[in-house]
């Protein structure tokens, strides 16, 4: 028997489903005119209340400025006038001229940055312990460090004086310092902080080999650098602007910070305030140098705490 083969035509099977192509473009729906200004509004109202919020905070530092340049009448003049008539920037070079300003502020800036520096340093290792290291007694511990916070600072000025007053250290900015190396605030911060560390960044690294302290320093600390330029500001901040602890503590005038050296310069030959333009021009020339750290820190304190970690 011979076969033959049978060729059967080749019969293309379209789909009745219509073929998208780049020229087929699926209409989107219009925003309702309702919606876009519901939207509209929205913006305008936040963006107005952080506007105003903002002319609110920056006031006083504008007003402050502005009293600087003009002369006693100008600044209680009714109706209040926020530009000065005559810009008198004289005011500035008279005001640092008549007090040792430069000495204050070095000395603010001095006391302040070791403080802070040694803060940073204990309360990292503090919070590394209480976050990292499993020994007994750890939340206790952490629970008797918090407790301390409630305490008003007032009520340690008595122990911490007669204490600096055993060593010495009285009249001294090392005693200042010593006295303010501690911060339960720091703790608590970067205890809240090193919590978002992921444990198998840190096992990992214990297997390697590497101790406690370079696990802090190289793993622990790179990630957590806008918390620790903010704890950095506040801390600053705070001894800077400090009064009532170094005004007890230090008798020296070529000792004083800058805002007991503000005090002793309003009340000097009896003023008592009467010279208002050079008292706001002293609060002007004390409040830079944290407007420029400011300035150099808000790049990294903006940034905020990225998602840190692996996946697993």
């Amino acid at each position: 028997m011979s076969t033959q083969s049978i060729d059967l035509p080749l019969v293309k099977f379209q789909s009745n489903e219509p073929q998208t192509t780049a020229n087929n473009k699926i209409a989107k729906p219009a925003t309702p005119i309702n919606t876009l200004i519901k939207s509209f509004a929205s913006l305008v109202a936040k963006h107005g209340f952080l506007s105003a919020s903002g002319l609110i905070m920056v006031f006083p530092f504008v007003w402050m400025i502005s009293g600087s340049m003009k002369t006693n009448d100008e600044i209680f003049s009714n109706p209040l006038n926020i530009l000065p008539e005559t810009f008198h920037w004289q005011t500035f070079v008279d005001t640092f001229e008549s007090a040792p300003f430069g000495l204050y502020i070095m000395n603010s800036f001095s006391v302040a940055f070791f403080t802070t520096l040694i803060v940073m340093i204990n309360s990292a290792m503090f919070a590394y312990a209480i976050t990292q290291l499993k020994f007994k007694s750890r939340t206790v511990l952490y629970f008797i460090v918090m407790a301390c916070y409630m305490l008003p600072g007032a009520v340690t000025y008595i122990p911490s004086y007669i204490t600096l007053a055993n060593m010495g250290l009285l009249d001294s900015h090392t005693g200042l310092i010593i006295s303010n190396a501690a911060s339960v605030f720091g703790v608590f911060y970067l205890r809240q902080v090193f919590l978002k560390v992921h444990p198998s960044l840190i096992e990992a690294a214990r297997i390697d080999g590497a101790g406690e302290i370079k696990i802090l320093w190289a793993i622990v600390l790179p990630q957590c650098k806008a918390a620790l330029a903010t704890l950095f500001l506040i801390t600053f901040i705070t001894n800077y602007n400090s009064y009532m602890w170094p005004s007890l503590l230090i008798t020296s005038q070529d000792l004083n910070l800058i805002a007991t050296g503000i005090r002793q310069f309003f009340i000097a030959e009896g003023n008592y305030g009467l010279n208002w333009s050079q008292i706001m021009a002293a609060s002007t020339i004390a409040v830079m140098p944290l407007l420029i750290l400011f300035i150099i820190c808000q790049k990294t304190i903006l940034s905020g705490i990225a998602d840190n970690g692996v996946k697993e």
